[in-house]
């Protein structure tokens, strides 16, 4: 599915369902997940075993993805690449920088946020226009996912010396129902680059959207 979202030049892989409990970890993946239950252990054994099936698809060894200091994975030399996880489904993307500069995925869940959430994460401006909306689609929650994607794209690693928004608030997102796709402007500043280009798509029981910085940005 998440193949429908990303460039041509990215490699994909996704999992419907768990990896066994800590296969294919190396030592320094395996000490982070040492103490935390088994369903947060198989679903970080999972993301990164189709993180590292699509650097396989991609013609590059299997590594140690270990999260930096803001949380995102460490991905090899010349590599940009995301991971995403919710239940019951598992997603990574990966390219080389040559052509991609950075790449952001996230699945939710196909249902409304919980009471509360929304008002935590939207703009007045992001609400008023959901407002706006009908149909089937859990909106709320496909702008949630829209910024969360739109952040990992905007991580340290991805834009070195840009401005990084501090919460999903400096994050404005602009739905486009008709086609599929949302613009995400990030506030803080650097208006060069400030406006990312993303895509979405809603399935029965998943949302998935994606943003993708060209090399050429």
């Amino acid at each position: 599915m998440i193949e429908a979202l990303v460039p041509l030049e990215t490699a994909t892989a996704e999992h419907f369902a768990d990896t066994p409990d800590g296969e294919g970890l190396f030592p320094q993946e395996r000490a982070l997940v040492a103490g935390v239950g088994a369903g947060r252990r198989r679903e970080f054994t999972t993301v990164r075993h189709c993180a590292r099936l699509a650097l396989k698809r991609l013609g590059v060894p299997p590594a140690a993805l270990v999260p930096d200091e803001w949380g995102a994975p460490g991905w090899p030399a010349g590599i940009a690449g995301s991971m995403t996880h919710c239940r019951g489904y598992r997603a990574a993307v990966v390219a080389r920088r040559s052509s991609v500069q950075a790449l952001g995925i996230d699945a939710e869940p196909h249902r409304p946020l919980r009471e509360g959430v929304l008002g935590a994460v939207a703009r007045p401006e992001e609400r008023a226009a959901l407002a706006g909306l009908g149909g089937t689609i859990a909106w709320d929650r496909l702008l949630f996912s829209a910024k969360e994607a739109a952040y990992k794209a905007w991580s340290p690693g991805a834009r070195a010396g840009g401005a990084r928004p501090r919460s999903l608030h400096d994050i404005r997102v602009t739905l486009h129902p008709a086609d599929g796709r949302f613009r995400a402007e990030i506030l803080p500043g650097h208006p060069e680059a400030a406006h990312l280009e993303g895509r979405w798509l809603a399935a029965t029981d998943l949302l998935l959207t994606s943003v993708s910085v060209p090399a050429s940005r």
